[in-house]
């Protein structure tokens, strides 16, 4: 009889064992979804800041002649070279924005989706926000009147 309720001792142990691991998931699986999607959503913003940022100084320093822009699309950013945005360019630099996140709101001064920097004094076309969300998370971009762009 002994050898029998130490068996089931046992068995009951490893059920305890099981439950405590499956309540630790539980906890931990969400929490690192959440990390995730923030980091994809620091990431994006990161993206978005920095073409922006390369657009107005491949401006001011007048590389090649040209002015250059930014065109905000729902899951990428492109760095353009002239005063409008030709989709066939060759010369156009694409940069993705990895999901969960995305480019879910524009809203730049005069409507549209892009905008580029004047040569002498890096003024962008037209200012804004433009929101980078995530399921559970967004971030707001506001481009100055100066062309410089932060993080709201």
């Amino acid at each position: 009889m002994k050898n029998f309720y130490q068996r089931g001792i046992g068995i009951i142990e490893i059920l305890i064992v099981i439950a405590v691991l499956g309540l630790l998931v539980a906890i931990v699986v969400p929490q690192f979804s959440k990390m995730r999607e923030n980091q994809a959503l620091k990431n994006a913003v990161g993206e978005v800041l920095s073409s922006i940022d390369k657009a107005r100084s491949q401006t001011l320093s007048s590389l090649n002649s040209f002015s250059y822009g930014v065109r905000f699309e729902s899951d990428k950013v492109i760095i353009f070279k002239s005063t409008a945005f030709n989709p066939n360019a060759t010369d156009n630099e694409t940069i993705n924005i990895v999901a969960p996140a995305s480019i879910s709101t524009i809203a730049l001064s005069g409507g549209g989706s892009d905008i580029y920097f004047n040569r002498l004094s890096g003024i962008p076309s037209k200012t804004g926000n433009i929101t980078i969300s995530t399921p559970n998370y967004f971030k707001v971009i506001n481009i100055s009147a100066t062309g410089i762009a932060s993080v709201n």
